[in-house]
C-alpha cells in the first residue's frame, strides 16, 4: 500500500471516531499550552531584556559599592570624565519621611540621583515632564502608594532629614525598577546636590553607592566595554581582579557569594534595612595603650578596603536573563506534569479506541490488509488527531502569554513586549505530537495480532486483545516512553541531576497512584456483600469489570489534586511562617540607624511614654582577618579547605552580650563564662583572646572548629577570639540576629550603633511615636514590624497568585483526562445500561450505580493525591525554603472534597447517555 493510500484510507476510516479521537487527543492540549505559554513569555522577557540591557543598567557599565567610594574610584572617575565619558551617581538608602500637613511617617527608599541619570530610557512622572524640575527645585517624585500611606497629596511638604521637599509629583515608570520594589519601601527620588542638607549620611551609616558610566558607540560595544571593564578592576582592587580573572579563565562564572561581589548573603536580619556603624572595639581602646614586650605600641592592620563592583551592560543581561531562565524552568514543571497528566489521558483514550476497532480492523485483515499497514493506519489517525490537540493547545498557550505580564509584570523590571516567538511555538508543537503519539502507540500495538477470525466472531470484548508483556515491540514502546519522559524532562531542566530527580519525582507520584488504583481494584473484587444494596454493589463491582478506568481515573484525578494541594499547602506554610514569626516578635517597634549618643534619650523618651524596651542592641562592623593565624589572602589561595569565598571577604555586623536570645539554640561548645571570672582570667594573661560564638552554616563556610582564633578587623586594629560554641539561629523572626556574638569585653568600649526594638500599642501612639522620633532625630528611622509583616505577605500572596495561576492548568488539564476516562468506556457502559433496563434497574437506580462508582474513584484519587501533596510542600518547604512544615490539613481536605465532587459530577455528564438511551439505540450503536 502506498503512502498515498494509506492517508486516504485513514482519513476514510476516522470518520466515524474523529469526534473520539479528538477528545482523547485535546488531553495533551493543556499542558502543550502551559509550555508553549511559558517559553514564548520567557523568550519575550528575554528580548525585551536584550533591547533594554542598557536602560536596566542606565548606562553602558557601573560601579557600585556598599560604601563610599574609595579615592582611586574617584580619580578614575574624574580621568574618564576629563576623557569625554560622562557620569551620573545614585545613592541609595533608607530613611524616615515625615508628610506634613498630616504629621504621618513611613519608611522610605531614597535615591538620590545626579545630572544626567540615566543616561538611556527616562523617569516618566505624573505630571507629564515633571522630572525636568528636580535638579532645579526642592522637590521629591515619590511612589503613589506612599501618598495613600501618608494621606498626603502632590504640592504637600515632605521632610526628610533636615531637608523639607515639596512633593512634584508620583512616579509612573522607573527605568530597570520592578514595580514590586515599591512594596518593600516606597521610592522617593531627589536630586544628590540635596544630600549634604538632609545629614542622613553620617559616620557608619549604610547606604548604596552606584556611579554609571555612558561610553561612545566605540567604546560600549561587549568586546570594548569587558576591556575597560577589566581595566578598571585591576586599577581599583588588583586581587580581586585576578581571582575574578581566574575564575573567567577556568570557565566558571566570577561570584563572591549570594549577593554579588563582596556582598553578604541574604540571611542576616535587619541587614537590609539596618545601617550600622564600623567603630573601634573595646580591644582597640586597650591596645591603644597597652605595649609590647619590647615597649612599642602593638601594630595596627589596613582599613578594611571597601569593595567595589564593575558591571557592564553584558554583565547585567545576563544576570537577569538566567534569572528569568530558572522562573522558567521552575514554572514549566507544572506545564510539564500536565503534558504527561495528557499523555495518561491519551493512553486510556486510545486503549478503549482501539477496543471498539477490533471488528474494522478484522475487516480490513480479511481484505489483505498486513498488521503492519495496520498499525501505521491508526498511528496516521492517532500523529493527525494529537497534531490537532496539540495546535489547539500551541493556541491556547499564545492567547495565556498575553495574560502572563498582568500576573508577573510587577515581578519584572522591564516593559515586556509581547509578540510570537516560533520556536516555543514549534517546540510545544513537536512535544505535543511525540507526547500523543508515544502514549498512543503502546496500546495500537494491540491491533497487531487482531485476527481476521475476529470479524466472523464480532467480539469487541479487550479480552480478545493479546496482551504479551513478553513482546519484544511491547519492551521496546515503553523503553521509549521512560525514556522520552527523561528526556523531556531534562531538556527543561538545565541540571542532569535536579532533571534525574523530577523524573524520579514524577515516576514516584504515579507508581504511588499506580499501586492505590490496583489496591483498590483488589479490595473491590474481594469485598463486595451480597447484603449491600443493589446500585452500591454495582457501582463498586463496576471498578474491577472489564473495561474499568480505574487506573485512569485514579492517576488523572490524583495528579490534579496532587499539585493544587501541594500549591495550596506551600503557600498556607509560608504565610504561616511569617504570622508565627512575627507573633513571636516580642515588640512592634524598630528603630535603627541610632548613634551612640541618641541610644539613652531614645530609652528615656520611650520610658516616658511607658512603652517598654524589649531589646537594645549594639552593633559593629568587622571583617575576618586571619583564621589559625593564617591571613584571608593565604586562605583563598590554599584550595586544600573548602571554603566559602563570601565568608571569607564580606562586612560583617556583629554584636556582644552576655547571654543568648529566644531565637537562639546552643549547638556545640559553652555559653560565655561569667564577667567577673574572665576579667580576673584577663588580668593574670593580657593576651588570652577573647571569646566568640558563630551561626552554625557561618562555622561550617569558615571550616572552622571549636578552640579556633579568629582575628577581626575591626576599624584597623586586631581582635583575636577563640571560637567557643556555635548556635542555630532562627532567622524567620522580626529580632536582631548575627552571624558572629563576642563576649561584651570584645566590644564594649567600641563607638557603635544601636538597634532599639520596643512595645508600642498600635495605633495612634505608635504613629506618634514614630512622628516624634524622626522630628527629633531625623536620622533614625522607625519600622511598624506589623506593616512589615502585612508587606511579606502581599509579596508571597503576588509570587503564589503566579503559581496558582499555572497550577489550575493541573486541574483543567484534568478535567479532559477525566472525560477521555470515563468517555474510553463509553461502548461498554451503554451495553450494561442497557442490560440494566432491560431487567428492570430504573434511570435512578443506574444513576445511583454511576454514583457509587464515582464515589469510590473521587475518593481515593482525592485522597491519594492529598496525601501526596503533604509529602511534595515538605520537601519543598525542608529543601527549597529551609522552613519547617506545618500542614494546613482542613482547607486540604477541602480540597480534596472538591475533586471528588468533580468527579462525580464528570461521570455523570458523561455517562448520561448510559441511563437516557432507549435498548434499540444502544443496539444500533456503532461504538
Amino acid at each position: 500500500m502506498t503512502a498515498q493510500a494509506l492517508l486516504r484510507l485513514a482519513w476514510r476510516e476516522s470518520r466515524t471516531a474523529r469526534r473520539r479521537l479528538a477528545l482523547y487527543m485535546s488531553s495533551i492540549a493543556f499542558g502543550v499550552a502551559a509550555l508553549v505559554a511559558i517559553d514564548s513569555f520567557a523568550g519575550n522577557v528575554t528580548r525585551s531584556i536584550r533591547d533594554q540591557s542598557r536602560t536596566l543598567l542606565g548606562g553602558d557599565m557601573a560601579l557600585s559599592a556598599r560604601a563610599t567610594f574609595p579615592a582611586v574610584v574617584d580619580t578614575l572617575v574624574d580621568s574618564l570624565r576629563n576623557a569625554g565619558v560622562p557620569s551620573s551617581r545614585v545613592t541609595t538608602f533608607a530613611s524616615m519621611a515625615l508628610a506634613d500637613p498630616s504629621g504621618n511617617t513611613r519608611l522610605v527608599q531614597v535615591r538620590a540621583v545626579s545630572p544626567g541619570y540615566p543616561f538611556y530610557g527616562a523617569i516618566e512622572t505624573d505630571p507629564a515632564n515633571g522630572w525636568s524640575r528636580v535638579h532645579d527645585d526642592s522637590v521629591v517624585f515619590v511612589d503613589a502608594s506612599l501618598l495613600i500611606a501618608l494621606e498626603a497629596s502632590v504640592g504637600d511638604r515632605l521632610k526628610l532629614g533636615q531637608q523639607t521637599f515639596i512633593i512634584g509629583g508620583t512616579l509612573r515608570n522607573v527605568p530597570g525598577d520592578a514595580g514590586i520594589t515599591s512594596m518593600i519601601g516606597p521610592r522617593v527620588y531627589v536630586s544628590d546636590k540635596w544630600l549634604a542638607k538632609m545629614a542622613l549620611l553620617s559616620f557608619g551609616s549604610r547606604a548604596e553607592y552606584e556611579t554609571v558610566l555612558r561610553l561612545s558607540a566605540t567604546q560600549g560595544t561587549l568586546k570594548n566595554a569587558a576591556q575597560i571593564a577589566k581595566a578598571l578592576r585591576r586599577r581599583i582592587d588588583p586581587v580581586e581582579a585576578a581571582r575574578i580573572e581566574a575564575q573567567e579563565a577556568s570557565g566558571k562564572r566570577p561570584s563572591a557569594g549570594p549577593g554579588g561581589e563582596g556582598d553578604e548573603p541574604p540571611r542576616d536580619t535587619l541587614s537590609v534595612q539596618a545601617p550600622v556603624v564600623a567603630t573601634d572595639s573595646a580591644a582597640v581602646g586597650a591596645a591603644a595603650t597597652a605595649t609590647t614586650a619590647g615597649g612599642r605600641p602593638p601594630a595596627t592592620l589596613a582599613q578594611p578596603k571597601t569593595r567595589v563592583r564593575v558591571r557592564t551592560v553584558a554583565d547585567t543581561e545576563r544576570d537577569f536573563t538566567e534569572a528569568v531562565a530558572r522562573l522558567a524552568d521552575f514554572l514549566s514543571i507544572i506545564g510539564l506534569i500536565a503534558l504527561l497528566l495528557g499523555g495518561i489521558g491519551v493512553a486510556s483514550g486510545v486503549n478503549a479506541f482501539v477496543s471498539a476497532k477490533i471488528d474494522t480492523v478484522a475487516v480490513l485483515r480479511c481484505l489483505g490488509a498486513t498488521s503492519r499497514q495496520v498499525l501505521a493506519l491508526y498511528i496516521v489517525q492517532a500523529g493527525a488527531m494529537g497534531l490537532v490537540g496539540a495546535s489547539a493547545g500551541a493556541a491556547l498557550g499564545v492567547a495565556i502569554q498575553f495574560l502572563l505580564p498582568r500576573v508577573m509584570g510587577e515581578f519584572l523590571p522591564v516593559d515586556v513586549i509581547i509578540q510570537l516567538e516560533p520556536r516555543p511555538l514549534l517546540l510545544g508543537l513537536a512535544t505535543g505530537v511525540w507526547v500523543s503519539l508515544v502514549f498512543a502507540l503502546r496500546p495500537l500495538l494491540a491491533l497487531r495480532r487482531v485476527s481476521p477470525l475476529q470479524a466472523i466472531r464480532r467480539n469487541a470484548d479487550p479480552a480478545s486483545l493479546p496482551s504479551e508483556w513478553e513482546d519484544p515491540a511491547r519492551l521496546v514502546v515503553d523503553a521509549l516512553l521512560v525514556s522520552s519522559i527523561v528526556g523531556i524532562v531534562l531538556s527543561r531542566i538545565e541540571s542532569v541531576r535536579d532533571g534525574l530527580a523530577m523524573t524520579g519525582g514524577i515516576i514516584g507520584v504515579v507508581l504511588v497512584l499506580w499501586v492505590a488504583a490496583t489496591a483498590l481494584i483488589a479490595v473491590a473484587r474481594r469485598s463486595t456483600r451480597p447484603s449491600w444494596p443493589f446500585p452500591l454493589r454495582q457501582g463498586i463491582a463496576n471498578l474491577h469489570r472489564p473495561a474499568n478506568q480505574t487506573r485512569a481515573v485514579t492517576l488523572a484525578l490524583g495528579f490534579g489534586a496532587f499539585l493544587l494541594s501541594t500549591v495550596y499547602l506551600v503557600q498556607a506554610n509560608l504565610l504561616g511562617r511569617v504570622q508565627t514569626t512575627a507573633d513571636a516578635a516580642a515588640g512592634n517597634l524598630l528603630l535603627f540607624d541610632v548613634q551612640d549618643d541618641q541610644a539613652a534619650p531614645l530609652d528615656s523618651m520611650l520610658r516616658a511614654r511607658q512603652h517598654p524596651i524589649v531589646q537594645q542592641t549594639p552593633i559593629v562592623t568587622m571583617r575576618v582577618d586571619a583564621i589559625n593565624g593564617v591571613t584571608v589572602a593565604k586562605l583563598q589561595a590554599d584550595t586544600t579547605v573548602q571554603r566559602a569565598g563570601w565568608a571569607l571577604r564580606r562586612e560583617y555586623r556583629s554584636t556582644y552580650r552576655q547571654e543568648m536570645q529566644p531565637s537562639e539554640k546552643l549547638l556545640t561548645g559553652t555559653w560565655f563564662s561569667d564577667s567577673a571570672a574572665r576579667r580576673t582570667a584577663r588580668a593574670a594573661n593580657p593576651d588570652l583572646p577573647y571569646f566568640v560564638s558563630l551561626e552554625r552554616s557561618l562555622a561550617e563556610q569558615l571550616s572552622v572548629k571549636l578552640g579556633d582564633t579568629i582575628t577581626w578587623n575591626v576599624q584597623g586594629v586586631p581582635v583575636v577570639t577563640v571560637l567557643t560554641s556555635t548556635r542555630e539561629v532562627n532567622w524567620g523572626r522580626f529580632e536582631a540576629n548575627f552571624f558572629a556574638v563576642f563576649e561584651p569585653a570584645a566590644l564594649r568600649r567600641a563607638p557603635q550603633q544601636y538597634v532599639i526594638v520596643a512595645n508600642v500599642p498600635p495605633g495612634e501612639a505608635l504613629a506618634a511615636m514614630q512622628r516624634d522620633v524622626v522630628r527629633r532625630y531625623p536620622n533614625v528611622s522607625s519600622l511598624d514590624l506589623t506593616l512589615v509583616k502585612q508587606t511579606i505577605g502581599s509579596i508571597i500572596d503576588r509570587v503564589t497568585l503566579a503559581i496558582r495561576f499555572l497550577g489550575l492548568f493541573s486541574l483543567a488539564m484534568g478535567v479532559p483526562v477525566l472525560f477521555s476516562a470515563v468517555a474510553a468506556t463509553r461502548r461498554a457502559r451503554l451495553r450494561e445500561g442497557v442490560l440494566l433496563r432491560t431487567l428492570g434497574a430504573s434511570r435512578a437506580q443506574v444513576a445511583r450505580v454511576l454514583l457509587a462508582e464515582y464515589g469510590a474513584l473521587g475518593a481515593l484519587g482525592a485522597l491519594t493525591g492529598m496525601l501526596l501533596s503533604f509529602g511534595g510542600a515538605w520537601a519543598i518547604a525542608r529543601f527549597v525554603f529551609d522552613d519547617p512544615f506545618d500542614p494546613a490539613i482542613g482547607p486540604t481536605l477541602l480540597i480534596a472534597v472538591g475533586m471528588l465532587l468533580l468527579t462525580m459530577t464528570i461521570g455523570l455528564i458523561t455517562s448520561r447517555d448510559v441511563y437516557r438511551e432507549t435498548p434499540m439505540m444502544a443496539i444500533r450503536d456503532p461504538g
